[in-house]
């Protein structure tokens, strides 16, 4: 084996390989950074009152909902990949996004419906249309609205159960027109 090869695969021990700079970042920092898109076609941010704290039957809300007619399309509020498409009793029809560096679940609820042709692992771009809201689940039915979680990923397939993070500061842009 020649020299030059050896040397290549040699490790440095002098000093520790640098981080990505985003390794630094806070979560917050991460979402600051994303410019999140409304994830609501159409929904000025003046519009969006901040939930994430409210009492949702002795326990916290962790997310935002924001007010919509029946039918109004929800967009991605950023790049990703779709994790679960999942129905259940809290949340209805729900969608759960992993954002791109893997770094955040995106969890959209309440919808009417899905998009047609809207996959697991369908690979996404912010503003594409995910589905559209409604009342599933246990919303009440006389008031449309998508509910909005932002998680930290937890790894390994598990979408679910992530430390929640207030996405409400973090809506710094509408979607592109």
């Amino acid at each position: 084996m020649s020299g030059a090869a050896c040397s290549r695969a040699r490790v440095r021990t002098d000093a520790p390989p640098s981080p990505a700079p985003e390794s630094y970042a806070t979560p917050q920092a991460e979402l600051a950074a994303k410019r999140l898109i409304i994830p609501v076609k159409g929904i000025d941010p003046s519009r969006i009152r901040d939930s994430y704290t409210a009492a949702r039957g002795g326990r916290t809300h962790d997310a935002v909902d924001i007010m919509a007619p029946r039918g109004t399309p929800v967009i991605a509020a950023d790049s990703g990949t779709i994790l679960k498409l999942r129905t259940n009793d809290a949340g209805g029809i729900t969608i759960y996004q992993l954002d791109p560096a893997g770094r955040f679940v995106y969890y959209y609820a309440h919808l009417d419906r899905y998009q047609d042709g809207l996959v697991e692992g369908m690979v996404i771009r912010r503003g594409a249309v995910l589905g559209f809201v409604g009342t599933t689940g246990n919303a009440p039915k006389d008031l449309p609205h998508l509910h909005f979680q932002v998680m930290l990923y937890r790894g390994r397939g598990q979408y679910w159960g992530g430390e929640p993070i207030n996405p409400h500061p973090y809506f710094t842009r509408q979607e592109d027109r």
